[in-house]
């Protein structure tokens, strides 16, 4: 489940500001803000869903789904191929997420 909240928030977040960014950038319509407006509420409230005691820490781990999903939204939405420094940087910063999620702590 946190893994579906993580990458719905990311899918969310990204759809949101892309709305702005049509607006601001590509001369879209304003009303493209109500839909991205929307998408940024939803994009917050899953990450309340993901069972995580801290939430800097929820929103630190967020971080390597954020980008990975960025990344897959810049080929499948903009149609630019990532390239292999895109795709290492992408692992990269997976595994820091899995670091920070399951790192052994003291408790």
């Amino acid at each position: 489940m946190p893994y579906l909240a993580y990458v719905g928030a990311a899918v969310a977040e990204i759809a949101g500001c892309f709305a702005f960014w049509a607006w601001l950038r590509l001369g879209k319509s304003i009303w493209w803000i109500a839909p991205g407006a929307a998408s940024l509420c939803l994009f917050a409230w899953l990450l309340t869903l993901v069972p995580v005691d801290q939430a800097g820490r929820t929103y630190a781990a967020y971080g390597g789904i954020y980008i990975v999903t960025a990344i897959g939204w810049l080929w499948l939405a903009e149609g630019v191929r990532p390239d292999r420094w895109d795709l290492i940087g992408a692992l990269v910063c997976l595994i820091g997420a899995a670091i920070i999620l399951w790192g052994p702590r003291g408790r």
